[in-house]
């Protein structure tokens, strides 16, 4: 069971980022899996158990990254990531292009929510599509959104505005990708258990976005029609 991380957590994300070199890696690497993978494989591992038993039949599978750099993307001199997340989703081959939960811990802070890594346009226009037929069902689906601090839409934006069908549903509408995300800087709650009840408590609010996006890759496209 998670019992938080600690405050060894955040002092070795600090040292990679210094010190961001095999030889410094492999001295130090007990201390990423004791103090860094550890943890976080068993936060990933209680919220996934908990999130499904509520909702098993969703197929959820959890994910936790891993430390390496994949070696294509190692331009920069610096092998390792100095930061960890895990994600709960349905497996896909296209995983950047589908809703995922996730969370994610950095030296500066950790995030949590629902979202793409990047949105295909075809998805985007599939939803511009669903708000255009039903508005109003769609400002049903966000409304909750405003009643609420935890979780804030985040993500790059069309500069040319689009014309959304209702002054509610514009900030959707102009959306190239998005995320429900919440931030925060680090502090005593992460290293505490109840970091896991909080994240089970945000992704059950969540879930019914995350029914709404997954189906839109399942609808007609909108440039078909």
């Amino acid at each position: 069971m998670f019992q938080g991380f600690s405050p060894q957590t955040i002092d070795f994300m600090w040292n990679l980022r210094l010190n961001n070199q095999k030889t410094w890696f492999e001295a130090n690497k007990e201390a990423f899996l004791q103090d860094f993978q550890a943890p976080m494989k068993a936060l990933g591992r209680e919220v996934f158990e908990r999130i499904t038993a509520d909702y098993g039949d969703h197929g959820f599978i959890h994910k936790v990254s891993r430390i390496y750099k994949d070696a294509r993307r190692v331009r920069d001199g610096e092998p390792y990531r100095c930061n960890l997340w895990f994600s709960i989703e349905r497996p896909s081959e296209e995983w950047t292009s589908t809703p995922v939960f996730w969370f994610e811990l950095a030296p500066e802070g950790w995030s949590y929510g629902l979202g793409y890594y990047q949105a295909r346009p075809i998805t985007m226009a599939k939803l511009r599509a669903r708000i255009d037929r039903d508005p109003k069902k769609f400002e049903t689906l966000i409304a909750p959104l405003a009643k609420q601090d935890e979780f804030i839409l985040d993500g790059d934006a069309y500069k040319r505005k689009k014309e959304a069908p209702t002054p509610k549903t514009s900030d959707w509408y102009n959306q190239k990708s998005f995320s429900l995300i919440h931030r925060q800087q680090n502090g005593e709650e992460l290293f505490s258990p109840k970091l896991a009840d909080r994240l089970v408590s945000g992704y059950q609010f969540l879930m019914p976005y995350y029914d709404y996006f997954v189906t839109l890759d399942t609808d007609p496209d909108p440039g078909a029609v």
